[in-house]
């Protein structure tokens, strides 16, 4: 899963600063952080609906457009896929509601 997520990361990085005429991605970055920030917003949205509907194919399809966008999100504002990855692994084996309060300590 990670290398996959690592390879569309690179796709999406070697398109930045391409042709918005023929790339989706070079469309979004063109756009700006707003947009791409409204396509993840869109995303999730969709991808809660799907899943109130309980169509499983369909939030499989939702989950994707929305990881893929939150993938350009990410690019844009120059964090990596590793860091989500390290992130997630470092709260591994702790409390969901302890690392959440140990968030509003800070």
């Amino acid at each position: 899963m990670a290398d996959t997520l690592a390879r569309l990361e690179q796709t999406i990085a070697a398109r930045r600063g391409g042709d918005p005429q023929s790339s989706y991605v070079a469309k979004l970055f063109a756009a700006g952080t707003p947009k791409i920030a409204q396509k993840v917003g869109e995303e999730a949205v969709e991808t809660v609906i799907a899943a109130l509907a309980a169509d499983t194919g369909k939030l499989v399809a939702e989950a994707s457009d929305l990881m893929f966008h939150l993938l350009v999100l990410l690019q844009d504002r120059g964090v990596a896929i590793a860091d989500i990855l390290n992130e997630l692994e470092r709260r591994e084996g702790i409390s969901g509601i302890a690392e959440k309060a140990s968030r509003t300590a800070e």
